[in-house]
């Protein structure tokens, strides 16, 4: 047996295990999945009876009565900047990295895309959470004014949510057919039915390669450009006000940015699990947990340059209720969480991926979470800070400390952004096959589909016939 007809063996029992290890969780579920599935559903359910409790009673059952502290945002509106943030995860930086043609992606742009999602659909809820009465949310139709920010956010956020969503199915179309043709006989009747309608009849043929390949080249060209615009305009719902620090011109890239940097903290986080509990170390390996953390040191040095932009030019000026901002966050109330925010945040992340021995997949993901727990906390001084300065001379700031109903409900919310993950998990594959197989081959040797036993030599480690 000659060299190219053993390698060609080689990789199609490669393929073959790739496709029984990624479509695993699809055929068979553990009796795990189902207790983690009922924890998740109670703290979702805890959360419905406190929007209840909220719906009933008005928004007097939260910290932001305006009438008795003069905050109208607090919990809600974070949690939706959060959200609408680390969606990026997925569009955005699975675009770019399909259009830079960084071949070491495949194995992840598939949960990077379905995290868009998923965040969006979350992130979406609160807004309409936070007016008190959901029905008031078709007055921004009806009587929305196109000068505000607020009805700009509208329409960008369902654009993008409908751009997200064909930009995950698009790809997803190849592996739909997978499923349809290898779980013919392992899955239940609705699966099998969501696999026949939505593979559109795929093939495999050339010429349907062909108008795939041209449909996911516009979108994610078109897709950077509608998730830059998304994250822009909500920054402008805050930075089109007068507000002590809100006005400023910054908020927009600054927005954009941050929402990267906590959507690459979110997908290394997420990565992490599925690839333990799916066992995906063979083709989520240590180089791209390493490459994501070299990409989220870099958008924490980015982080930290507009955050010193911007409190040296409103600390140099001290321009009106300037002080009051800046003492607040610096030495005052807000001090604790800021202070966390730039040494775990946006100082750690460089110093961890510095050292060749600190750049492990544990470190790794230890920084994604402080990243992510910094990232919120920003969002919550960004919106509460402000809000507390006074506007006119009152004799102190403003108040405000979440009610239980607020904490209940973002406990729900943070449930049900993993819930939709591990529904997801168990309709569609993880990993995007056609995509792994179609890299592979093109290449000379197999680095993703050859034997790769020890971690930490990731996609270079090859085993030749």
């Amino acid at each position: 047996m000659d060299d190219l007809t053993l390698r060609d063996e080689v990789a199609e029992t490669a393929v073959d295990e790739l496709e029984q290890t990624t479509l695993a969780p699809l055929r068979r579920t553990g009796p795990w999945y189902y207790v983690l599935i009922l924890g998740l559903l109670v703290i979702v359910g805890i959360g419905l009876f406190a929007y209840t409790i909220q719906l009933r009673r008005g928004l007097k059952v939260t910290g932001m009565a305006p009438t008795l502290n003069k905050v109208m945002w607090g919990l809600y509106i974070t949690n939706f900047v959060f959200f609408i943030g680390i969606s990026h995860a997925g569009t955005l930086i699975s675009a770019i990295l399909r259009v830079s043609h960084a071949g070491w992606r495949t194995p992840i742009t598939r949960m990077a895309e379905f995290i868009t999602v998923v965040a969006l659909t979350v992130g979406a809820l609160f807004p309409i959470i936070d007016l008190g009465r959901p029905d008031r949310m078709l007055n921004v139709l009806r009587f929305g004014r196109w000068p505000s920010p607020i009805l700009w956010d509208f329409f960008a956020i369902a654009t993008y949510f409908v751009g997200s969503v064909m930009y995950l199915y698009l790809p997803l179309i190849p592996d739909l057919a997978t499923c349809r043709d290898r779980l013919t006989g392992s899955v239940w009747r609705p699966k099998r039915w969501l696999y026949r309608t939505l593979s559109l009849g795929w093939t495999g043929s050339r010429e349907q390669k062909q108008n795939l390949a041209a449909a996911l080249g516009l979108m994610m060209i078109v897709i950077i450009f509608v998730a830059v615009s998304v994250h822009t305009v909500v920054s402008w719902i805050f930075a089109m006000t007068l507000r002590t620090g809100w006005n400023t011109a910054v908020f927009g890239i600054y927005f954009v940015a941050g929402a990267i940097f906590s959507g690459i903290a979110t997908l290394i986080i997420v990565m992490a699990v599925l690839r333990r509990v799916y066992r995906l170390e063979r083709y989520i390996t240590q180089t791209h947990f390493v490459n994501l953390g070299y990409l989220l040191a870099a958008l924490a040095m980015i982080m930290l340059y507009f955050n010193i932009s911007e409190f040296v030019t409103a600390g140099y000026k001290l321009e009106g209720n300037e002080p009051v901002y800046l003492g607040q966050i610096f030495t005052g109330s807000f001090a604790p969480m800021y202070w966390f925010y730039v040494f775990a945040g946006l100082l750690l992340p460089g110093l961890v991926m510095v050292f060749r021995r600190t750049r492990t997949v544990a470190a790794v993901v230890t920084i994604a979470i402080l990243v992510d727990v910094s990232m919120w906390l920003e969002r919550y001084i960004i919106v509460v800070a402000s809000l507390r300065v006074p506007q006119m001379p009152y004799p102190n700031p403003a108040r405000y400390f979440p009610s239980w109903i607020e904490i209940a409900i973002t406990a729900g919310s943070l449930a049900l952004f993993a819930l939709l993950i591990a529904i997801f998990v168990k309709v569609v594959p993880v990993l995007s096959i056609w995509e792994i197989r179609e890299h592979e081959e093109a290449e000379v040797v197999h680095p993703v589909l050859t034997p790769a036993p020890v971690e930490g030599l990731g996609r270079g480690a090859v085993i030749r016939p």
